[in-house]
């Protein structure tokens, strides 16, 4: 019988792996938070951090003798969105989506039940909402959340309807859909609309319009999005100027991935 994969895994190649994505929200770390995040001896660690020096993955501040990101995590990034067909087509779409409405735009998948930003792009004003590139945001209160859980299968739904068993989601403000059921409620018009809306419920002042990418067989793969303050993106403005954008975006994006509506 076949092994698993897992049990192909190489320990020590693991550990680099969870070193290099300790880094995702932290610009630099020293080896004792690195030790202590990833529960390693800190000879363990040195040892880790000397190898991905070496090949140009990890490099020491000379100015903190802190630890950050190196040229080849960059190279490496740079090449893998070179190569996602998902990543090409969306990105001059951003672009035009960030221009026409002056606000921030993203693209963003779902993993393991979270948001993940892979493209962004905003033009120059004096108030905007932040790129959010690598982050991981919860689903239940963000547009692309709800969209990409919306817009679904069933079964998918499903998996994160057991995760949440007691009922209850995690509030972040006071506009937080925080009862589960409410929530499903809520995807129902999402998919019947074709976009979701995010009212100030993951960070207070900001709003958002999100839309489904498509592909050739019909899943959604991706979801694209607009954000901005809520003193300019209010639910009216979102509903009727904003939100037509993002749904005409996306289409354009799943149309070049192979999608027939």
């Amino acid at each position: 019988m076949k092994k698993p994969k897992g049990e192909y895994a190489i320990q020590t190649v693991v550990n680099a792996m969870r070193l290099l994505e300790a880094f995702r929200d932290e610009e630099e770390l020293g080896v004792t938070e690195i030790s202590r995040r990833l529960a390693l001896h800190k000879n363990n660690v040195f040892r880790l951090l000397a190898t991905l020096e070496q090949q140009g993955y990890i490099e020491q501040c000379s100015r903190s003798e802190r630890y950050r990101l190196g040229v080849r995590s960059f190279e490496l990034g740079q090449s893998f969105a070179r190569s996602r067909t998902l990543l090409r087509c969306a990105r001059g779409v951003l672009e035009e989506l960030a221009a026409a409405t002056q606000e921030c735009a993203h693209l963003a998948v779902m993993r393991d039940f979270e948001v993940v930003h892979l493209l962004g792009e905003q033009t120059e004003r004096p108030v905007m909402s932040s790129l959010r590139l690598g982050r991981r945001q919860p689903v239940h209160c963000t547009a692309l959340g709800k969209v990409l859980l919306g817009c679904a299968p069933e079964e998918v739904r499903q998996s994160y309807d057991r995760r949440t068993s007691d009922g209850r989601l995690a509030r972040h403000t006071e506009t937080t859909i925080v009862d589960s059921h409410k929530f499903f409620e809520h995807l129902g018009g999402v998919a019947v609309r074709g976009f979701a809306l995010d009212l100030g419920e993951l960070d207070e002042g900001l709003g958002c319009a999100a839309a489904p990418v498509f592909d050739v067989e019909g899943r959604v793969v991706a979801a694209v999005s607009v954000s901005g303050p809520s003193f300019r993106l209010d639910e009216d403005h979102l509903t009727s100027t904003v939100a037509p954008r993002v749904v005409a975006a996306a289409e354009r994006i799943s149309r070049d991935l192979g999608y027939a509506s």
